[in-house]
């Protein structure tokens, strides 16, 4: 979907704006809170149950639109939403169709919501769940200001992402942390909003048990998950990245290959690494003394727009009002 003459310019072939996705982890391979899988098994009861609600049971004759099965999966990160996203493409016997924005957005004008409908055809035609991650991105609010073109088209986005959501008749899922950030219009269109919480002690010791194979990876008699998971609220992903870690700790260390192993401390030193840079990325400079938080600098932002929207219209009026004296003074002039 790149533009053929960004290719001709840039010397690199167009690449596509979604990526073919063979789904093979299931449902077995994610831990989830128990209200969030009781929404998700609805959601799936939906889609399998699709032709016997619209075809036998004949709402479809009675509403034209709306058909398809939108999906928004929103959390922290972390917790499971790109998994389930695969694992809902498994479950179906669907390929997944995850879309990538580098290419979907276009340096030319008109050409990102045409890309955005050849998503919805893609996906049709290859009778594929279409997924967008950190949906935030694309489907996020119009602007009210439309005096520049970028405004201009990211509106034009949105709107065309709603009508192809709207006519799509078939699987959509959206994933992200900023459900927030959505279009308002988006809340209608999407028929089942899954929110995925962070995990508490019992999920979390399941997922440090389910990072670990159970054959191969060698642990030492000292390790105890259920303080793990008592000790360290963390997500799907810190625990992930902690085993990693972890085990990587271990293999460091001196000492022949057969006698190495994972112990208790390379798990705790790990997630409290995970942890500890997670903070960092969180810290906000809002929470400063001195600095304004993001809702203040909107509303001056805001403001600043309005003031300078009335400056420029004084501008172009003091602009016209010259042209004028000028144009009646060469007039008198040539008497």
């Amino acid at each position: 979907m790149a533009s053929p003459l960004l290719s001709f310019f840039t010397g690199r072939p167009g690449r596509r704006a979604v990526e073919t996705v063979t789904p093979e982890r299931t449902f077995a391979d994610v831990v989830l809170p128990p209200a969030t899988r009781r929404t998700l098994d609805h959601a799936l009861a939906e889609v399998r149950n699709h032709a016997l609600i619209f075809v036998r049971w004949g709402l479809g004759e009675r509403h034209a639109t709306g058909l398809g099965l939108a999906f928004n999966f929103a959390g922290p990160p972390g917790t499971g939403k790109t998994i389930c996203a695969e694992a809902i493409a498994h479950s179906l016997g669907m390929k997944l169709l995850v879309v990538n924005y580098a290419e979907v957005e276009s340096m030319w004008m008109g050409e990102t919501p045409k890309n955005i409908a050849s998503l919805f055809q893609t996906a049709a035609e290859q009778s594929a769940v279409l997924f967008f991650d950190e949906a935030d991105a694309i489907a996020g609010r119009r602007s009210a200001g439309l005096n520049l073109p970028q405004e201009r088209e990211g509106n034009l986005s949105v709107s065309v992402l709603l009508r192809e959501l709207e006519s799509f008749n078939g699987v959509v899922i959206f994933a992200t942390n900023l459900a927030a950030n959505f279009d308002p219009a988006f809340e209608r269109r999407i028929r089942t909003h899954v929110r995925f919480e962070m995990p508490g002690p019992d999920e979390r010791e399941q997922i440090w048990r389910v990072q670990i194979h159970p054959e191969k990876t060698p642990l030492a008699h000292d390790v105890d998950f259920r303080i793990l998971s008592e000790r360290f609220p963390s997500s799907g992903g810190d625990i992930k990245n902690a085993v990693i870690k972890a085990a990587a700790a271990a293999a460091a260390e001196p000492g022949p290959d057969a006698h190495k192993v994972i112990h208790q401390r390379h798990f705790e030193r790990a997630i409290e690494d995970v942890l500890a840079a997670k903070s960092v990325m969180q810290q906000s400079l809002f929470a400063q003394a001195g600095l304004m938080a993001p809702d203040d600098i909107a509303r001056s932002l805001q403001t600043v727009e309005a003031r300078s929207r009335a400056v420029l219209i004084a501008l172009i009026v003091a602009a016209v009002a010259l042209v004028t004296a000028l144009t009646a003074l060469g007039i008198l002039l040539t008497r």
